[in-house]
């Protein structure tokens, strides 16, 4: 009866997690989420800040989060069916750990095939929203300034990453919430 509770309280917090991030501004309203321009390619913001460019910026972060929103609405089976092959010995575990085991143990199952899922939801997406139109203006303006090394992330993976760590930051809230507050159970 516990492992069939935590089970079904798995499933009640990545619903709730996966449908939060899914939607409209999931990512890009949620600072805890919010996927903010690539660390590697800072220069590449800082000069675009120095040369007038904040609105092709904020559009592009924007843009990276409305990917990660769109690959968002995949996991939930992925989810679900880590859940429903849990062993009773990994519910134990999870129920005796931590306040985030249960997310730890999605992580250890998940990760691989929500990063699988994402590639090609990611791909489409940022084609959706037009990514490398806003992308390739900025890269080119950093490209061009002189003594600098060119760059060219690979933003997709940047953003199937980040939207990875997203939704296990969510899960991992739901589920210490989960734990401390017995109005957010599931089941008794």
């Amino acid at each position: 009866e516990a492992i069939n509770g935590l089970k079904e309280a798995l499933k009640q917090g990545t619903n709730k997690s996966t449908g939060s991030a899914s939607k409209p501004d999931g990512f890009f309203k949620n600072p805890a989420i919010f996927i903010p321009f690539p660390p590697a390619a800072q220069k590449v913001k800082d000069n675009a800040v120095k040369l007038g460019m904040t609105a092709q910026i904020t559009k592009f972060e924007e843009t990276l989060n409305r990917a990660a929103e769109e690959a968002a609405k995949s996991a939930a089976p992925i989810f679900i069916n880590a859940i429903t092959s849990m062993t009773i010995g990994d519910g134990l575990g999870i129920l005796r750990g931590a306040d985030t085991a249960a997310t730890n143990y999605l992580r250890v199952k998940c990760t691989d095939s929500l990063m699988i899922r994402f590639k090609p939801i990611v791909k489409t997406a940022t084609a959706k929203v037009e990514l490398t139109k806003h992308w390739k203006p900025l890269a080119d303006a950093y490209n061009k300034i002189p003594f600098v090394t060119p760059i060219n992330p690979d933003l997709d993976a940047y953003v199937c990453e980040r939207a990875i760590s997203g939704l296990f930051k969510l899960v991992g809230d739901e589920e210490k919430n989960i734990r401390t507050n017995p109005a957010a159970r599931a089941t008794d």
